[in-house]
């Protein structure tokens, strides 16, 4: 009997532990963005005291927003973007559907994540092409020397080999010699590279921090929710942490650097899905991430489309810190 308890605590156990209830995040403030060319705003970065987005519609220009009001301004900033490595890694398939989606919806490129290094040199991720961008504050933009062979070995083991679901987000540390990648979905996963003494980016060691398929349950408030691919949809660095934005079911997580083990979660879900708030796309639309001490901004690439309340803008959401702070809790 003794034997059979053990075994059925071992069992549940973990479910319970699993449904345990997540903290939600408090909404402090909600910012319609107006401006963006394309729409579509797929990043968000803090350099200094400004912030930065970009669309994955638009592969000329990045954005400086005018945070003065409640309605953000964006303001464009042109960037001579030159021809992408002819070889990063990525299936020339993908390459190919790429140019063949950019040509109904625009943005080759497919800029999907924004990050800054401490001098301010600005870090975009091509998700068209599997390649970083730097735009430098003096300078021309460069696209960074990544060993394709990392590519190659993400693809192989299941990342990176769907349309839409490469990379998704990243993030730099101040000293901008070590990039982390989000791979989006299916599978999801992340990858850490670093800059050589020659220029080029490399590996210390395996690149693969995470590797993960399988799905989850959205959040029961949605109108239907469903099971949905595991996902990321951003990266943010913030004091010796790596917190993801798992976009599908509204919530952000603090991750270790060197393994990418998650330690904490937080959902956004209660807020993001008020009736009003809610949009008819049946999967999250969360795809920018800034945590700071004060608490994170959360970016909606709404795809044009409008919310339960009529709003067709980008959206930037202003959440508290959770009590304690980010890394207080366990």
């Amino acid at each position: 009997m003794r034997h059979a308890l053990a075994a059925l605590l071992l069992t549940v156990l973990p479910l319970l532990a699993h449904a345990a209830p997540v903290e939600q995040l408090k909404l402090l403030a909600e910012h319609p963005v107006d401006g963006m060319v394309g729409g579509n705003l797929s990043g968000i970065a803090a350099c200094g005291d400004r912030l930065w987005t970009e669309s994955d519609r638009d592969d000329g220009i990045i954005y400086r927003l005018d945070t003065r009001d409640t309605v953000w301004k964006a303001e464009n900033v042109l960037i001579d973007v030159p021809p992408p490595p002819a070889d990063t890694g990525l299936p020339m398939m993908l390459r190919a559907t790429a140019h063949a989606a950019a040509v109904i919806r625009g943005g080759i490129l497919d800029f999907e994540g924004i990050s800054c290094d401490a001098q301010g040199n600005r870090y975009l991720v091509s998700e068209g092409f599997a390649a970083v961008l730097q735009v430098p504050v003096d300078g021309k933009p460069n696209w960074l020397k990544i060993d394709p062979a990392i590519i190659r070995e993400a693809n192989a083991k299941g990342m990176l080999r769907h349309f839409n679901a490469i990379f998704e987000g990243l993030a730099i540390n101040a000293a901008g010699d070590h990039l982390w990648l989000a791979a989006e979905r299916q599978h999801r996963g992340l990858l850490s590279v670093y800059k050589q003494a020659d220029g080029t980016w490399g590996c210390k060691g395996g690149c693969i921090l995470l590797n993960e398929g399988g799905t989850e349950m959205q959040p029961d408030k949605l109108p239907k929710p469903h099971l949905v691919a595991r996902d990321f949809a951003d990266l943010s660095l913030y004091k010796g942490k790596l917190y993801t934005l798992e976009r599908n079911i509204y919530q952000i997580c603090r991750r270790d650097l060197q393994t990418a083990k998650v330690e904490h979660c937080w959902s956004f879900a209660d807020e993001a899905l008020l009736p009003n708030r809610q949009y008819s796309q049946e999967y999250g639309l969360a795809e920018a991430l800034i945590v700071d001490d004060t608490g994170a901004w959360v970016g909606i690439d709404n795809n044009d489309g409008a919310r339960a309340d009529g709003e067709v803008r980008p959206i930037v959401w202003r959440f508290a810190a959770p009590a304690g702070g980010w890394n207080a809790a366990p």
